[in-house]
């Protein structure tokens, strides 16, 4: 039964990321029928102000041995160009070890990756950073598109909302879907959400070609995303064979024509929902999809939620 909970805090400690495990567990809801949890804030040193981004700081009264015996230790955030500190690690080990959860929250996964407690298995952190995680420990598989992931006890989730969802999810698993829903509901959050990272993914027109003939080629597609394509036309119009261009296109692009013009009429749909009201029939027209059934699958499988949805999420965006 998840009853204690210690927050272990380092610097730079993010201010929405501390808040959103302080918020989950920390606050007292038992007049809403929710257990009360055993929360406690702790450092390596404590009295001393814990630097937050923003310019502020936060002293902590407790140190590492509030984590002793505690059924969650939450990361909320942690260093990313430097190691942890050898006793924060030691934290982090004895409590997997002793099968708590470990949960972590955005760069809170280096602290935990760090640990050598992830050695095999599967962890998230906010997208940005997703590629320095994999390139520092090969040894762990980095899914960047999760909102959150689960790999024995320890929990690892990606930046800043994303750890309410990880934190609702542990609560969802431990004290039941009730318990969550009444958190989530004072919180004014989904207990659920569907769909991961790739919605929030920014997407630039790629640059990745280095011959100018297929550099012109993309641009122009990038602008003729309406019209039918296929490889012979595309080969027709660079002067190949269909195979040569294929095989040059997948060598200069890392994928295939078809794919890529997928992903570049889903980045076109994106902002169109963004910015318009248009029916999705006429969206799927105006970026090269036959119908508005076409994009949904198309979109589902780039964005990972369907085209209604991203537009509910986004179209107020700037």
């Amino acid at each position: 039964m998840l009853r204690s909970v210690a927050l272990l805090a380092q610097e730079p400690l993010a201010p929405f990321e501390f808040g959103v495990v302080s918020e989950v567990f920390g606050v007292d809801r038992t007049d809403d029928g929710v257990p009360a949890f055993d929360f406690t804030v702790c450092t390596e040193f404590p009295e001393h102000p814990v630097a937050m981004v923003a310019g502020t700081a936060i002293t902590v009264h407790r140190g590492l041995d509030a984590c002793d015996g505690a059924d969650l230790v939450a990361i909320p955030s942690g260093p990313m160009g430097s190691e942890p500190s050898p006793a924060v690690v030691e934290v982090v080990r004895a409590a997997v070890e002793r099968g708590a959860y470990v949960l972590s929250v955005c760069t809170g996964a280096f602290t935990i990756a760090a640990a050598g407690v992830l050695s095999g298995g599967r962890c998230s952190t906010h997208w940005r950073y997703s590629a320095a995680l994999a390139a520092a420990y090969p040894d762990i598989e980095v899914d960047a598109d999760a909102l959150y992931t689960q790999s024995g006890t320890v929990i690892t989730s990606a930046g800043t909302a994303a750890g309410i969802d990880a934190c609702l999810s542990l609560v969802r698993a431990e004290l039941g879907s009730e318990v969550a829903a009444r958190i989530a509901r004072r919180m004014v959050v989904a207990p659920h959400r569907d769909g991961g990272q790739r919605q929030f993914i920014e997407r630039p027109v790629p640059s990745e070609c280095d011959e100018s003939s297929m550099r012109e080629l993309l641009q122009w597609l990038g602008d003729n995303l309406d019209a039918p394509h296929t490889v012979s036309t595309l080969a027709k119009r660079q002067h190949m064979s269909s195979r040569t261009f294929a095989r040059r296109f997948a060598a200069e692009t890392g994928t295939t024509p078809h794919r890529w013009l997928t992903r570049q009429r889903v980045l076109a749909a994106q902002q169109l929902l963004e910015t318009s009201d248009a029916p999705l029939e006429t969206v799927a027209e105006t970026v090269g999809l036959a119908s508005a059934t076409l994009l949904r699958h198309h979109f589902a499988q780039v964005v990972g939620i369907s085209p209604s949805t991203y537009r509910r999420r986004f179209a107020a965006m700037p």
